[in-house]
C-alpha cells in the first residue's frame, strides 16, 4: 500500500453512579425529558459543585485495569463552547492534569477459529472525568418544518473519557480496541456499555500518511460513533475519503465530520477544533481532586478477575482452545455461567481434577452450542436463562451415563429452555430413556438389515461407509432413544 492510516480513538463511557457527577440528581435512562435536573446541574448563579465519590473510586479501577499511572493529584477545568444541549455554556471536564495516564491495553487480531492470532499494545494516552453534555432529539415539526427538541436530564451524568496513542493501523485494530476496553468496563461493573442509549460511545481521529513517513498527517475527527459496525463502516470511507482527496492534489481540512449510516458515507460537521480554541479555565469552584493512596489499594483490592486474565486461565486449567475461552469469557455472565455448569457437573459424576478439563471441553460445547443457539433464537442473554447451570450439568450427566442420546439430549434442553422442568423430570415423562437392552435393539436392527438387502451386500463388498446408513435407520425406528454405540456394535456383528 501507497498509504499507512493511523487511528486514535477517544471513549467516553457513562459510569453506573446512582446521582451524577456533581449533584445528587438521579440518572435513570427513560425519564420524563427534563425532570432529572437541579439548579447544579443547570448551572444557574450561586451553585455550587460536589465530586462524586463512587465516580472517582470508578475512574481509578478502569485506571488499574488499564495499567495507568493514577496521578495523586488532578484539576478540573472548565470547557467553553456552545451548543444547545450544553446549558452552562461550559463543561466540567479534566485538560492538562487528568485523573490517570500512561497506560495500555493488550488487543487480540486475527482469527481464533483457526487459532491464528496476535496480540497488539494499544497504548492510553490519558483517562480524565468529566459531565456529560445534555441531548437534541431531532424530529419534525409542524407545518413540516425541522424542529429539535433538547433533554437536559442526561447533563452533568459521570463520564471518563479513555483517550488513546495513535497506534491503531485499521478498522480492525479499532473495532477490536473498543471491544476490549468495553468488555473491561463491563466486568468491572462501571458501565453498563449500552451503545444504543450512548452510555459507551467513541469518537474516531485519523489520518493517513505515505508509508514509512514518520510525520502524522492532517487528521479528521468521526464523532459520537456507537455501533462496532458503524465505526468500521465510517473509518473505511474515511480512508478512502482521505486518498481520494490527496490523489486529487488537494489537501484534507482538519475537521469534525459525521457518519451518515443510511448512505455509509461521513459529512462535515464543523471545522476541528484544537485544545486552546475551547477556553479551558480552571473550575473556580472545586479544589483540586487528591486521589489518596488508601483509596487506590481498595480499589485494588476490589479489583475482579479481567477478560483476558479470565480467558488464559480457562486455557490453562481447562485446556479450552482459544476460540471456546474467547468466547466463554465475552461476558462476564457467560463465564460465571460455564464455570457454575462445569462445578456441577464434576460433582455429580464425580470427575477427578486431571479429568476436569475433558468434561470442560464437552461443558463447553453444550454452553457455545446448543444454549446460545436457544438463547439468540429467544434474543434472550445468558442472564435471562430458565435452564440454570445445575440443570445443564445434570442434562450433560445424562448423556454421558448413556440414559439418553446426545441427539435426544438436544430436544430436552429445548423443552427445559421454555418450562421449568427438569432433564429428569422430561426423559421421564415422555418415557426417552436411551435403549441399551441387546435384543430390543437386535429385533429393530434385524428387521432394518432385512429390509436393506442392498445395502447389506454392498457393505459385505466393501462399502462400510453405509454403517452410518443403518445406525441411522436405527435411530429412526426407535425415535432417536437407541443407544448409537451398542447399536453400531451389533450391526458389525451381524454383518460379520
Amino acid at each position: 500500500m501507497k498509504y499507512e492510516t493511523v487511528i486514535g480513538l477517544e471513549v467516553h463511557a457513562q459510569l453506573l453512579t446512582n446521582s451524577k457527577l456533581f449533584c445528587s440528581c438521579r440518572v435513570k435512562f427513560g425519564s420524563e425529558p427534563n425532570s432529572e435536573v437541579c439548579p447544579i446541574c443547570l448551572g444557574m448563579p450561586g451553585v455550587l459543585p460536589v465530586i462524586n465519590r463512587r465516580a472517582v473510586e470508578y475512574a481509578v479501577k478502569m485506571a488499574l485495569a488499564t495499567d495507568c499511572t493514577v496521578n495523586e493529584k488532578s484539576v478540573f477545568s472548565r470547557k467553553n463552547y456552545f451548543y444547545p444541549d450544553l446549558p452552562k455554556g461550559y463543561q466540567v471536564s479534566q485538560f492538562d492534569l487528568p485523573v490517570a495516564e500512561h497506560g495500555h491495553i493488550d488487543i487480540e487480531l486475527g482469527d481464533p477459529r483457526k487459532d491464528e492470532t496476535e496480540i497488539k499494545r494499544i497504548g492510553i494516552t490519558r483517562i480524565h472525568m468529566e459531565e456529560d453534555a445534555g441531548k437534541l432529539i431531532h424530529g419534525e415539526g409542524a407545518d413540516d418544518k425541522d424542529i429539535s427538541y433538547v433533554d437536559l436530564n442526561r447533563t452533568g451524568t459521570a463520564l471518563i473519557e479513555i483517550v488513546s496513542e495513535p497506534d491503531m493501523r485499521n478498522p480492525e485494530e479499532a473495532s477490536a480496541y473498543l471491544k476490549t476496553i468495553r468488555d473491561i468496563l463491563l466486568y468491572l461493573g462501571i458501565c453498563d456499555g449500552n451503545m444504543q442509549e450512548g452510555s459507551f460511545r467513541c469518537d474516531a481521529n485519523i489520518s493517513i500518511r505515505p508509508v514509512g513517513q514518520k510525520e502524522l498527517g492532517t487528521r479528521t475527527e468521526l464523532k459520537n460513533m456507537n455501533s462496532f459496525k458503524f465505526i468500521r463502516d465510517a473509518l473505511n470511507y474515511e480512508i478512502q475519503r482521505h486518498i481520494d482527496v490527496i490523489e486529487g492534489g488537494e489537501k484534507i481540512i482538519q475537521e469534525t465530520r459525521l457518519f451518515d449510516v443510511q448512505k455509509g458515507v461521513t459529512r462535515s460537521m464543523r471545522g476541528k477544533e484544537e485544545a486552546h480554541d475551547y477556553r479551558y479555565h480552571p473550575e473556580p469552584d472545586l479544589l483540586p481532586l487528591i486521589v489518596p493512596n488508601e483509596l487506590i489499594e481498595k480499589a485494588r483490592g476490589e479489583m475482579p478477575e479481567l477478560p483476558t486474565e479470565k480467558k488464559n486461565r480457562f486455557m490453562d486449567e481447562y485446556k479450552l482452545p482459544i476460540y471456546d475461552a474467547g468466547v466463554l469469557t465475552g461476558s462476564k455472565e457467560m463465564a460465571k455461567y460455564f464455570e457454575e455448569s462445569l462445578t456441577a457437573s464434576c460433582k455429580l459424576s464425580g470427575i477427578p481434577e486431571e479429568e476436569k478439563p475433558k468434561q470442560a471441553k464437552i461443558t463447553s460445547n453444550w454452553v457455545m452450542g446448543e444454549l446460545t443457539a436457544l438463547l439468540k433464537e429467544n434474543s434472550l442473554d445468558i442472564s435471562e436463562c430458565k435452564v440454570t447451570p445445575k440443570s445443564l450439568a445434570e442434562l450433560i450427566n445424562m448423556v454421558s451415563k448413556d440414559t439418553i442420546s446426545g441427539k435426544v439430549a438436544k430436544d430436552v434442553l429445548g423443552e427445559m429452555f421454555s418450562s421449568d422442568k427438569s432433564a429428569e423430570e422430561i426423559v421421564k415423562e415422555k418415557g426417552l430413556v436411551q435403549i441399551s437392552d441387546t435384543g430390543e435393539l437386535s429385533a429393530v436392527i434385524d428387521k432394518i438389515l432385512s429390509d436393506n438387502a442392498d445395502s447389506v451386500e454392498k457393505y459385505k463388498a466393501g462399502k462400510t461407509k453405509l454403517m452410518g446408513f443403518f445406525v441411522g435407520e436405527v435411530m429412526k425406528a426407535t425415535k432417536g432413544q437407541a443407544n448409537p454405540g451398542v447399536a453400531s456394535k451389533l450391526i458389525k456383528d451381524k454383518l460379520g
